[in-house]
């Protein structure tokens, strides 16, 4: 399975990027796209685009902390999932990244799943390279679990990561589960 990660360059490719992020996430977990926008002009997000055979196959967005990435965003077309898209992607950003730590938060899959969507999230990074960091948070009151490689990540590293990489007030609403 081959995938090709570039940059958005033309109008439609940001549209294509808008409009899968908006299909692939809920309301609750999208940032107003404009914030996304605004921090890959100021270099502190990456923005990817991807393609299977010159078609639009997905997109990948991080957030750049030096030598540790967050992978924030990763969401494949719906004509091009469950046929291994999203696992050449993620090999692609690992090797893009190589040499950086790499890390995911994920709605926890230890609490209500009936559709067994959440452990599924969970199992496909698991499967692609990256392990259980065992650090919980509540970012804006959702309960998530981070999946990383080749870096640690606690709780306080966690909020400090968005502190410094992301802002002041995001890591405001990065709290520590009282379980």
């Amino acid at each position: 399975m081959s995938v090709t990660l570039r940059k958005p360059a033309a109008p439609l490719d940001w549209l294509r990027i808008r409009l899968l992020y908006r299909r692939a996430f809920p309301r609750y977990e999208r940032k107003p796209f404009k914030i996304i926008r605004r921090m890959q002009r100021e270099g502190r997000t990456d923005v990817w685009l991807a393609e299977q055979d010159g078609h639009f196959a997905g997109l990948a967005a991080t957030i750049n902390g030096g030598d540790t990435i967050l992978l924030d965003y990763l969401a494949v077309h719906e004509k091009r999932r469950n046929k291994g898209v999203g696992s050449a992607m993620l090999q692609a950003l690992l090797a893009l990244y190589e040499g950086c730590g790499l890390f995911v938060e994920i709605e926890a899959a230890d609490r209500d799943d009936p559709t067994g969507e959440k452990a599924r999230r969970k199992a496909f990074y698991l499967r692609n390279g990256l392990t259980d960091m065992h650090a919980v948070a509540i970012l804006f009151g959702v309960r998530m679990e981070l999946l990383g490689r080749g870096c640690e990540m606690d709780f306080d590293s966690y909020r400090a990561f968005y502190h410094d990489h992301y802002n002041a007030w995001a890591a405001e609403h990065v709290v520590r589960p009282e379980d």
